[in-house]
């Protein structure tokens, strides 16, 4: 098993952690930001930290790994190929998250659900409701980095790589705004 400081190590090799001011797809602020996209460029790194998150369901009746697009459709086609499973991803079509392409989720099939990062959950969140709404059971969630520090509750069981609390800042309440520094927004959705 990896240890804290080597996968802290594998994010600041990558520069995958940033500093400066970033605006979340929460709508948040903070002066950290977690850009797994440069992490997961690196087949040999993206293979490392899956394998290591497919280690902590090993034993677990896994059909099929999904993630959200963009951040988790890298890490479901990795964990699914080192488990052997099925691997899909979910989409957003007016705002809400879909299943498109075709793909479909039979009653009782047994569930990952895996993404990059969460700070509120809420991408995660609205898998799991698909997923469950199509009759699936979700045995768990996987994530690279949980910002929250594991105060976001799931709702099942939860395997993050790295926990860390990151402060995050209502745009209103942002020191940083307040000492006129622009904001960016790195990810893949818009705010």
């Amino acid at each position: 098993m990896l240890n804290r400081e080597e996968i802290l190590k594998i994010f600041t090799d990558t520069e995958a952690m940033l500093t400066g001011h970033f605006r979340l797809t929460s709508g948040k602020h903070s002066d950290r930001y977690f850009q797994c996209a440069q992490v997961l460029q690196y087949p040999r790194y993206c293979e490392i930290l899956c394998r290591e998150l497919a280690e902590r369901y090993q034993g677990t009746k896994i059909d099929t790994v999904i993630g959200p697009a963009m951040g988790g459709i890298t890490i479901s086609y990795e964990v699914a190929r080192i488990l052997g499973a099925r691997s899909l991803f979910t989409e957003r079509e007016n705002g809400l998250m879909t299943l498109r392409r075709g793909f479909t989720i039979q009653p009782g099939e047994k569930i990952l659900v895996v993404e990059d990062v969460i700070t509120t959950g809420g991408s995660v969140m609205e898998v799991i409701k698909l997923v469950r709404s199509a009759g699936g059971d979700v045995v768990g969630a996987g994530v690279l980095v949980d910002r929250s520090n594991g105060q976001v509750d799931l709702g099942v069981r939860t395997e993050a790589l790295l926990v860390t609390s990151v402060v995050t800042y209502e745009p209103e309440d942002c020191p940083l705004c307040k000492e006129g520094i622009p904001a960016v927004k790195p990810g893949s959705r818009k705010a």
